[in-house]
């Protein structure tokens, strides 16, 4: 059989390109929003408002899981009939994760305001600037390094190459949706109109005890034994999972119609 040709360059960047876009996207959910909580989507408009909150971080992997899904139907069409070029791959990819901070910066952080990189510093400009120029001019500066050291024409992906950019673009979205195992704590946030019934009634289903409430009862830490599922128990008894454990997943898989 003749050898396959070539992928064209600019569809390798396009799939490339929304895939390190969709990364990005991911890295800044999973370690900004999560792990070390120094914002949310909407953390400048009404920061007391914890259901607001989970919500747009909701909506905002939603929209990260549809360009990551994207990305990777072009680039399997792609591979499907060419030969995909590692090297543009990997320069689109670099080039969408870097651009994914540039947009984010740019819109979210100065132009429309709805949150910074760090909310509870003195100096928030100082951040921004900072983490767009690790996370987003690093990997634009690579990317074009790379892409200028290798003008001759690149090899062929592997169908290793391939299934590793996938199983990495699938894993930060499998990280971001997944319910935490550890952890002592559970923070819960009661549906509307719940009480202090529906509260005692909650922590007794996981087998918890109360520790903390805000002032409106419904935002609550639970101490439980590790190990316990008590987030996915919980959903059975009016209340919304927010956090538990050290790796918290996303908020949107905590959404309840």
């Amino acid at each position: 059989m003749p050898e396959a040709a070539d992928a064209p360059v600019r569809q390798v960047y396009v799939a490339g390109g929304l895939l390190g876009f969709a990364l990005g996207g991911f890295f800044d959910g999973i370690l900004l929003h999560q792990i070390l909580q120094w914002h949310h989507l909407l953390s400048a408009i009404d920061p007391a408002n914890a259901r607001m909150q989970v919500m747009a971080d909701g909506f905002f992997h939603a929209l990260m899981y549809v360009l990551a899904l994207a990305g990777l139907w072009l680039l399997w069409r792609l591979a499907r009939r060419t030969r995909v070029a590692t090297v543009p791959l990997v320069v689109a990819m670099l080039a969408g994760f870097g651009t994914w901070h540039l947009v984010d910066a740019v819109m979210s952080h100065w132009l429309l305001g709805i949150h910074r990189i760090r909310m509870d510093t003195a100096s928030p400009l100082v951040w921004d600037l900072l983490w767009l120029a690790v996370f987003g001019g690093g990997p634009l500066v690579a990317g074009l390094l790379i892409s200028r050291s290798r003008r001759e024409p690149g090899h062929g992906a592997s169908g290793a190459t391939l299934g590793l950019i996938a199983a990495l673009v699938a894993g930060a979205g499998y990280q971001a949706m997944q319910s935490p195992t550890d952890g002592e704590f559970t923070t819960a946030l009661l549906l509307p109109g719940s009480d202090s019934d529906t509260l005692f009634s909650a922590a007794a289903s996981v087998d918890a005890r109360v520790v903390w409430t805000d002032a409106s009862g419904q935002l609550v830490v639970l101490a439980h034994r590790p190990g316990e599922r008590a987030p996915l128990r919980l959903l059975a008894h009016g209340a919304i999972a927010l956090d538990s454990g050290f790796l918290p997943p996303s908020c949107f898989s905590w959404l309840r119609s």
